[in-house]
């Protein structure tokens, strides 16, 4: 079945790309009127053009942009992308994902329907034995217990393993250079559609505890403590308002990702100049506490 927008969302800046640079046929007599047409150039590669996002429910022929997002996600983790991929799009009565709305037929773009972001919520609980969650839990679990120590990872492990509290892994990504703005109405959405869920007995529809992995930076000149991380105001958020979700969180660790990085999937780590350090952010968050992140999520992303 085709899949059908669920809701529009509002209209945003997204700055374009620039061109590779393949080199300068500057000549000396040229410097003056070339230095012109190089500003001008860089007002043409950094121009913000308004795009209209959808959500759409999640379809088998987006398998490939899902998996896509994990990856950059999971870098390198042992983590069976395609089969969480697979889980994804079984349960599409849960998340959605990000298309542009309109592509005009002169667009040079390849592929009119490709994935600019998703989310969605996985029931770890639900989905005790599947292969892909067992590998997020056990590397959550090592990764806590190196930067966190062994107290804390146990209380993670009695966390993920309490089936009377089920644990959601909430998992919302989309490319670098797609606004914050869009994650209010896709959070509200998934928040209703879980809802809706738990309602019909369908799965991913009842949690405890909500646990997320966000993509996170710190400025490489900063050491970081071995045990507990670094302060929270040292870090930068890829997807801003994941900040509001670190705020609420009960439990939360730092791990780095510099080993893992790759250029094509976790993009060049610098900010105005100064060489950064990718990261991992592993908060637990209480399913009570949703409702008070919606609300800052409202009051600060309402465009």
């Amino acid at each position: 079945m085709a899949s059908s927008a669920k809701k529009r969302a509002v209209g945003l800046g997204v700055e374009k790309q620039p061109e590779s640079d393949n080199g300068s046929d500057e000549s000396p007599g040229e410097d003056e009127d070339s230095t012109g047409e190089d500003s001008e150039a860089s007002e043409v590669e950094n121009e913000e053009v308004t795009v209209d996002f959808e959500a759409h429910t999640i379809a088998h022929s987006d398998f490939n942009g899902i998996k896509k997002l994990l990856q950059q996600l999971f870098l390198k983790a042992h983590v069976n992308t395609s089969e969480m991929t697979d889980i994804i799009i079984q349960q599409s009565h849960v998340g959605s994902v990000v298309k542009q709305a309109e592509v005009p037929e002169d667009s040079d773009d390849e592929d009119p329907d490709e994935v600019f972001g998703f989310i969605t919520m996985l029931n770890l609980t639900e989905r005790k034995g599947v292969q892909c969650v067992e590998e997020v839990k056990e590397l959550l679990l090592d990764q806590c217990e190196k930067s966190s120590g062994h107290s804390v990872m146990e209380q993670l492990e009695k966390t993920l393993n309490d089936t009377s509290k089920p644990v959601g892994l909430l998992l919302s990504e989309r490319f670098i250079n797609v606004p914050p703005q869009i994650a209010l109405p896709l959070h509200k959405q998934l928040q209703e559609e879980i809802t809706d869920a738990e309602r019909t007995n369908k799965p991913s529809g009842k949690y405890h505890y909500c646990l997320m992995i966000s993509k996170t930076c710190k400025e490489s000149t900063k050491s970081i403590p071995a045990r507990g991380g670094a302060p929270k105001d040292e870090y930068m958020f890829i997807n801003a308002e994941e900040e509001f979700f670190y705020e609420h969180a009960t439990l939360k660790f730092h791990f780095s990702v510099q080993a893992d990085a790759d250029t094509c999937l976790s993009g060049r780590w610098s900010f105005d100049d100064v060489p950064m350090k990718p990261f991992r952010t592993v908060m637990l968050i209480p399913a009570d506490r949703m409702s008070s992140i919606m609300d800052k999520l409202k009051e600060y992303l309402t465009v």
